[in-house]
């Protein structure tokens, strides 16, 4: 589970996220969704303790981000807005260079990089270089270095962004079936249909807060919005929270 409890983080004058608190509990896909510049990717900077909050904290499976942060990123996987592979290494180097800095045994590395090269269809890739890869194959890549030490909760900042069709309904099954498995998924999208056919709880925010919380019926119900996109602007919109 990832909790955030009153977290808060300004640079200078802009407050750029202001008091958030939200839960996203096991087995579940919960959806962060604002407008660009809500304060989306700098909430989940500082879950993955990649940015120290102001105030306030984010916990993974109890395990305090700040005050705790090696415990803490052990079970977390992270998918950053920036993918960042290594062009000059293989998929299958790629991989296993994330396993080595989280000190697995090489045998484990190597039964988990064909696991994971398995599930995400990546046979094709797995021994090329990463130069020249597609957008669709370098998030593969940057996938596997998310999943390879196993981790029960995921970090996903914008995971379909720059993806084609048929790549988006790839990596969308990917997410359902990290779901299914058990573990923790915190996405993060301004996408309405990519957030109504994954999340199984939303978490809206605007300007920095958290102006409603719920499943995308209960947004709508909430909204009197007969879909998600018009319940989102009318949350987003009236500037008052629902709760």
């Amino acid at each position: 589970m990832i909790e955030v409890t009153n977290l808060y983080k300004a640079f200078g004058d802009i407050q750029a996220v202001q008091n958030i608190s939200f839960q996203a509990p096991n087995g579940e896909i919960t959806g962060l969704l604002g407008p660009n510049g809500a304060g989306k990717s700098t909430a989940m900077r500082m879950i993955a303790g990649i940015l120290n909050p102001d105030q306030g904290s984010a916990s993974v499976d109890g395990f305090n981000m700040s005050q705790q942060r090696l415990d803490a990123q052990k079970r977390l996987g992270v998918l950053p807005d920036k993918r960042g592979i290594y062009q000059r290494l293989t998929s299958r180097e790629n991989i296993r260079y994330y396993g080595q800095l989280h000190l697995l045994p090489s045998k484990q590395i190597e039964t988990r990089i064909d696991e994971i090269i398995k599930l995400l269809d990546m046979d094709e890739i797995a021994d090329r270089r990463a130069e020249g890869f597609s957008t669709g194959q370098k998030v593969k890549v940057a996938i596997a270095r998310m999943l390879v030490h196993d981790p029960a909760n995921l970090v996903l900042d914008e995971p379909t962004l720059g993806l084609d069709v048929m790549s988006t309904r790839a990596m969308r099954d990917i997410i359902r079936r990290l779901r299914d498995e058990g573990k923790t998924v915190l996405l993060s999208s301004h996408i309405m249909q990519e957030v109504a056919a994954l999340c199984d709880n939303i978490v809206v925010i605007a300007k920095g807060t958290v102006v409603a919380q719920g499943t995308a019926d209960v947004l709508r119900e909430q909204s009197g919005a007969e879909n998600l996109e018009d319940a989102f602007v009318s949350i987003i919109g009236s500037g008052e929270g629902l709760e």
